[in-house]
């Protein structure tokens, strides 16, 4: 069999494990780059040669750049300034949308949409509005505004690199520039002016109470003198119920503990506040002995002062991003239900949760301590490593002191049981944990908080050192002092050598996943070209529009590029249209230039599925987004990146 029809056929498969989406596409990467080595396409010395690229290396010291930026305060400030815009949703667009598209110039496009994430979060929630009108624009700004440099998204930089491969001149850091910023702008017009009316409104409002209506799951189950949990820790009481079931919060007497950060025995009359429905209520009841509500004693106690018109002295709470003070375990009227026996009690929960009225009392609030008592709500990221992993399998409570609180997937919270949910790029998690390390607890699990952050502002020398230094090495990079790679990289060596960032967070800002897709790429990418299999392809396109002028078969580069890219990475789309367009190049006896223009923007294109890029899954979640929603406004936006994108590339760079 010829090494192109093998060629075809490692890469029909590859493609289709990408669409698959069953294994993570780093592993789908590095198996297609071991099967064409055993397949004797690529070179067996030669198999790992990618992970030494340049345009590896350059993704590697961007991203931890962009860390830098965000340790150093840069980001924060720009972001300050944006939360001023007030209440009219065309300034909210401008600004967001804007910001980003300038950002994401200068760093990776995900760091930027991941920073200003939360603001815009903070925006919807301080006046009340829906966060899917900020989330999708938002999202779409950040690719829109990768466009602009060298530096702004893994395929420019591939694309720079695979053009010094064939002229030994790489693009420059500018030399996106003129077509990025027309199609940035044109995009930004659109998008503010007429696009945000194609994003459907998914909710109504951007509350943590509105997306988890937390309220209506909160009970207080009540250690009796008979309790089995007498004696146990939470710890304890969560091994013999074989479930997990989220305790917020222990109420001794008037004091309060978070669940998280309660670490003694259960006692007497200890209260528990509990995430919980019906099933788990019955559950803590029948292998803990624990009882909804009050006791008989209280209740006898409860009933003689209503009689006699005096309020129950017993206790409920709520829950909110900061603490638990609402009335909860209540009905439509927000009165407790009559409980004269655990079971009693049980039923009358499950009525109520099933929108049921039954006979019910007044309670008054009781206020206790709440410090350190803290939720939060984040979105599990592309790279996380909770994807496909359960609360379970990841000990999230152990080794994380974290609770799980709640899950909600595409605008809804998940009913089923917290330990049977495997979690899934964008979904949304609500969880507790304690404030000192739950920032860093997060970034472990690869989990980017949406709700607002109170990170200390980078201090002033910093964020001057950390500009300046990576200012120089883009002057180096424009007077061709430096090739990009070597000088973006002394760039994040310096920012680790004065202190802008620590070595450790340098570490953990290089996206593990996204090295290991570009090096074991690359040597595919060449590999297709080395078979035969690019010219091969381009020779039957060029066959099938022999009577079309290349501007029509730039087209045709144009929307395959951009199609892929909607259904796998877009540096892999990057990685196997480069050869094919330089293959086109070279049929027409023309100049490569604008034909790997056209594969850099197109394949930068990702606006029509929530899976071709990690900044639409990242929205997707918090925005409540399903996966047609996305065609909605970006199928008109690609046409105009199109429209714009390619004239302006024969304008700048002439066929």
């Amino acid at each position: 069999m010829a090494d192109h029809t093998l060629m075809f056929i490692v890469l029909g498969l590859t493609l289709a494990a990408f669409v698959w989406g069953r294994f993570r596409f780093d592993l789908v990467a590095l198996g297609a780059l071991l099967v064409s080595v055993m397949l004797g396409l690529v070179p067996g010395d030669e198999a790992f040669f990618g992970f030494g690229h340049p345009a590896v290396v350059t993704v590697a010291a961007v991203l931890v750049l962009s860390r830098g930026f965000e340790r150093s305060g840069v980001v924060d400030v720009i972001a300050e300034q944006v939360l001023r815009v007030g209440d009219r949703l065309l300034l909210q667009l401008v600004a967001l949308t804007g910001t980003v598209v300038v950002l994401s110039g200068f760093m990776n496009n995900v760091g930027a949409l991941a920073l200003l994430l939360p603001v815009a979060m903070r925006l919807a929630r301080e006046h009340d509005a829906s966060p899917s009108l900020l989330l999708m624009p938002l999202a779409f700004g950040s690719l829109l505004g990768g466009l602009m440099t060298l530096i702004g998204t893994p395929p420019n930089i591939i694309i720079s690199s695979y053009r010094g491969s064939l002229a030994d001149d790489n693009f420059g850091m500018f030399a996106f520039f003129p077509v990025g910023a027309a199609v940035a702008l044109a995009g930004l017009v659109f998008i503010v002016l007429f696009g945000w009316r194609l994003v459907p409104k998914r909710a109504d409002k951007a509350s943590t109470a509105e997306l988890f209506d937390t309220a209506n799951y909160l009970v207080e189950m009540r250690v009796g003198e008979d309790s089995k949990a007498v004696g146990w820790t939470l710890r304890e009481l969560q091994r013999e119920l074989e479930e997990t079931v989220p305790v917020l919060a222990v109420v001794r007497g008037e004091q309060r503990r978070a669940g998280h950060a309660f670490l003694g025995v259960l006692k007497e009359d200890d209260v528990l506040l509990v995430e919980a429905g019906p099933e788990e209520m019955k559950l803590l009841e029948d292998k803990a002995g624990l009882y909804l509500g009050v006791g008989p004693k209280e209740q006898e106690v409860q009933e003689n002062e209503a009689q006699v018109g005096e309020p129950s002295p017993d206790a409920v709470h709520g829950a909110n991003e900061a603490e638990i003070d609402e009335p909860v375990a209540r009905g439509n009227d927000g009165a407790l239900p009559e409980a004269n026996s655990p079971k009693q009690n049980r039923d009358a929960a499950q009525s109520r949760n099933k929108g049921r009225d039954s006979s019910k009392k007044k309670a008054t609030r009781r206020t206790a301590d709440t410090e350190g008592l803290e939720l939060i709500e984040a979105v599990v990221r592309n790279d996380s490593m909770m994807i496909n992993r359960t609360v379970t399998q990841l000990r999230l409570q152990n080794q994380y002191g974290l609770h799980l609180v709640a899950v909600a997937r595409d605008g809804g919270r998940l009913k089923q049981r917290l330990r049977d949910i495997r979690f899934r790029p964008g979904d949304v998690l609500l969880l507790q944990g304690g404030e000192s390390n739950l920032s860093e607890s997060l970034a472990t699990l690869g989990c980017l908080p949406l709700a607002r952050r109170n990170l200390p502002m980078g201090q002033p020398r910093m964020l001057l050192v950390s500009i300046a230094v990576f200012a120089v090495a883009i002057l180096a990079m424009l007077l061709d002092l430096l090739p990009a790679a070597v000088a973006l990289t002394a760039a994040a060596l310096v920012s680790l050598l004065v202190g802008v960032l620590p070595l450790r967070e340098a570490y953990q800002a290089i996206d593990g996943p996204v090295v290991v897709l570009l090096g074991a790429m690359i040597p595919v990418g060449q590999a297709l070209e080395t078979s035969g299999g690019a010219a091969l392809l381009a020779d039957s396109l060029l066959a099938a529009g022999e009577q079309w002028p290349v501007v029509a078969l730039l087209v045709g580069l144009f929307l395959i590029s951009m199609l892929l890219s909607n259904v796998i990475n877009n540096a892999a789309a990057a990685l196997l249209m480069a050869p094919i367009a330089a293959s086109l190049a070279e049929g027409f006896g023309a100049s490569v230039d604008p034909f790997l223009m056209v594969v850099a923007v197109s394949a930068s294109c990702a606006f029509l599925t929530p899976i071709g890029h990690q900044s639409n899954t990242l929205v997707m979640g918090p925005g409540g987004y399903r996966f047609g929603d996305y065609w909605k406004l970006g199928l008109p936006l690609s046409l105009l990146v199109m429209a714009v994108g390619l004239p302006m590339i024969l304008v700048v760079w002439p066929i």
